[in-house]
């Protein structure tokens, strides 16, 4: 789950993380009036889900009022075209004003979960600004790792800190060691150390799946500030976190994909023009690639999942169809939990209703085949059969072709 920069600090401020003032702001005129109450050079931060906002215009800094009104009346409303929007860019509805920093120096600093080393890890670079995919890549030396360990000990009289369910490790001793090797003297290494404290704790409580500051600031006054933020939430947490609810803006998402929540459907839309229904995420994935190796394009990933029901599948099917972008579809079941009877009745039923308007290619294979295939074919609808993974992807991309 994604929220906005001015939501994350909002959220980070709770926890003790240093932050710029700042107000968040609808119009021109609500930018002005934060700009006159923080007083001096302010920057005017466009707010969507997706980074490079400064590269895409989005992102001004303001020495006078004058200069806090024409920037907002630009940025507001306008098309932000980053390399996460793509090509469709972003609609800015909303804008954070925020004070100026003296910035002397940038670092970055992120929390996520390293699977590969099964922790969480804290992640920092002396490369504050930039992407960090492409500091590993071109200077992978300047990224250092630090894994917090949940089994060791931190007594809050050491420094370290508490959650409800035991102690997160945290080791001052590490932090600033990890500081030293981002060039900070001893004074910025314990303003460090309780900067990282506060990010990890705030990482651990909230269920993130990632914490961002990047650029975390320091400043000619030796202060130390994250100058921006993001925070990504763990969705399968969030029956813990009921109050995150509210924090989505529905503008923000895909209405596809908020359609498919409600129905307990992973899907996700692409850019291609044909549809997809599969049982499992690694069946769908290769069902996805194969259509890609047929020189088709995959419109969408749909996993109905092991505990699919009649009413899911034929929700997830109108799903398919209510994507303009769909030119062919491709149903590909292996009946296992999920028995291929319950998805052809899901499938004619909502075909019915909706009315089919595209060729629809069907695999079906495993529990209950012969009786899913007599229902598709009593339906009456124009499906093309299947017996192979192969066979229906080039089946359904010569439907495109």
């Amino acid at each position: 789950m994604k929220i906005h920069e001015y939501q994350a600090k909002e959220l980070l401020r709770k926890f003790g993380v240093a932050l710029p003032e700042g107000r968040i702001c609808f119009s021109a005129d609500e930018a002005v009036a934060a700009a006159k109450d923080i007083g001096g050079t302010v920057v005017v931060k466009a707010q969507i889900h997706a980074g490079g906002r400064g590269k895409g215009g989005g992102v001004k800094v303001c020495k006078d009022i004058d200069e806090v009104r024409d920037a907002a009346q630009k940025i507001l409303g306008m098309t932000l075209v980053t390399h996460q929007t793509g090509p469709e860019g972003k609609m800015v509805g909303k804008v954070l004003v925020e004070k100026g920093l003296n910035i002397d120096r940038e670092l970055y600093l992120g929390i996520t979960l390293d699977r590969a080393a099964s922790r969480v890890t804290l992640i920092a670079s002396t490369e504050g600004g930039m992407e960090i995919e492409k500091v590993a890549t071109k200077n992978p030396e300047k990224i250092h790792r630090l894994s917090l360990d949940p089994l060791v000990m931190n007594p809050k009289d050491s420094g370290g800190w508490t959650v409800e369910n035991g102690n997160i490790g945290v080791d001052k001793k590490e932090l600033l060691d990890l500081a030293g090797r981002l060039n900070l003297d001893e004074g910025l290494s314990e303003k460090f150390f309780s900067f990282a404290s506060n990010l990890s704790k705030a990482y651990i409580e909230c269920d993130c799946s990632l914490v961002e500051i990047n650029p975390l600031a320091i400043t000619k006054e030796g202060e130390m500030i994250a100058l921006d933020a993001k925070v990504l939430f763990d969705d399968n947490a969030i029956f813990r976190h009921q109050d995150y609810v509210q924090l989505t803006d529905l503008s923000e998402e895909n209405p596809l994909e908020l359609e498919a929540k409600k129905f307990d459907l992973n899907y996700i839309s692409l850019s291609g023009n044909i549809g997809c229904m599969v049982n499992g995420a690694g069946l769908a994935m290769a069902t996805m690639d194969i259509i890609k190796l047929c020189g088709g394009e995959p419109a969408n990933f749909l996993d109905v999942g092991g505990g699919a029901t009649k009413e899911r599948v034929a929700e997830a099917f109108k799903l398919i169809l209510h994507d303009p972008n769909v030119k062919a579809v491709l149903i590909n079941i292996f009946g296992g939990i999920v028995k291929c009877d319950m998805i052809a009745e899901g499938i004619s039923s909502s075909a019915m209703e909706m009315g089919l308007s595209v060729p629809l290619v069907v695999r079906l294979q495993g529990t209950n085949v012969e009786a899913g295939r007599a229902i598709l074919k009593s339906s009456g609808l124009n499906i093309i059969s299947a017996e192979g993974l192969s066979e229906a992807a080039e089946k359904v991309v010569d439907c495109i072709k």
